[in-house]
């Protein structure tokens, strides 16, 4: 009995070995797969909450984003498509960091943050409140830099779509200037690092406490409205900071001076009107 035990856990050991020395060989996607898998083990809703955060999350960003803008961002479409560009590659990257993993596969942090959570400051456990507080800047910090590299690879993958169609239709023209790659990026490090960091760090503790408390089908609910409700609030707070860097700032219509497009007998009521204007009320007094 002894014996069939022990080549049990030989087996599972080995095989555990296979997977990662497979994993090894495929690189960084086989590191993705088995962090896939360590998640979904840990929380078998997390396939779900992704799917949400993407089609649900990202769509209410994007109107979160317009309701932010003039005209509903009719007139800065290109500022538009850049958001979700970025915050496609950002929401997926959001929700991978955050996620918890299993125990066998489960991650360190560096030694100044050893004692911290490793997925949410919000996670159980027996946790002070400035281990707590470690975790949220370690993975500010962590968001800051995602941040910054999709803001680099999103604003150039839409800045050269929009001089692709330039290219392919010379009357085309933008209605705002491009932002620029740098200060864009910086913008969604910042956003990324503070905002981000903190509301989808809350949404995870809230997810895991209404997990715990509702029906399958009103956690569901919940999921959806929830990263629906947030999203609209990252969509908004970015168009808020980036007006406040100048990355994406709007030119303003020049005005027209009112004397240039009166012609002269207008001029000349508009000056009768006034004199009139000025006898009545030196009658009055």
């Amino acid at each position: 009995m002894a014996t069939a035990a022990a080549q049990l856990r030989l087996s599972t050991f080995a095989s555990s070995d296979n997977s990662s020395s497979s994993a090894a060989g495929f690189g960084v996607l086989g590191l993705f797969l088995n962090g896939w898998r360590s998640r979904v083990a840990a929380d078998p809703q997390f396939p779900f909450k992704v799917l949400m955060e993407e089609i649900v999350g990202v769509s209410a960003c994007v109107l979160g984003d317009m309701a932010s803008r003039p005209n509903f961002g009719l007139d800065e479409l290109d500022f538009v498509f850049s958001t979700l560009v970025v915050g496609c590659i950002l929401n997926f990257t959001l929700m991978y960091l955050l996620a918890p993993t299993a125990a066998a596969t489960s991650q360190t942090l560096p030694a100044i943050f050893a004692n911290c959570p490793t997925s949410h400051m919000f996670e159980p456990g027996a946790y002070g409140l400035m281990n707590r507080l470690g975790t949220f800047v370690y993975k500010g910090t962590i968001f800051a830099a995602v941040g910054f590299a999709a803001g680099l690879v999103g604003t150039a993958l839409s800045n050269g779509l929009i001089k692709m169609r330039k290219k392919m239709d010379p009357t085309f023209e933008t209605p705002n200037k491009a932002p620029p790659t740098v200060l864009n990026a910086l913008t969604w490090a910042i956003h990324m690092g503070f905002s981000s960091n903190l509301r989808y760090q809350t949404l995870n503790g809230a997810e895991f406490l209404l997990e715990k408390g509702l029906s399958p089908l009103a956690f569901k609910t919940s999921v959806v409205v929830l990263r629906c409700l947030n999203n609209v609030l990252g969509g908004m707070s970015f168009v808020i900071l980036a007006r406040m860097t100048g990355s994406q700032s709007v030119e303003e219509p020049k005005l027209v001076d009112v004397d240039v497009g009166l012609a002269a007998p207008e001029k000349e009521k508009l000056l009768d009107g006034g004199d009139e204007l000025q006898s009545n009320q030196s009658t009055f007094k």
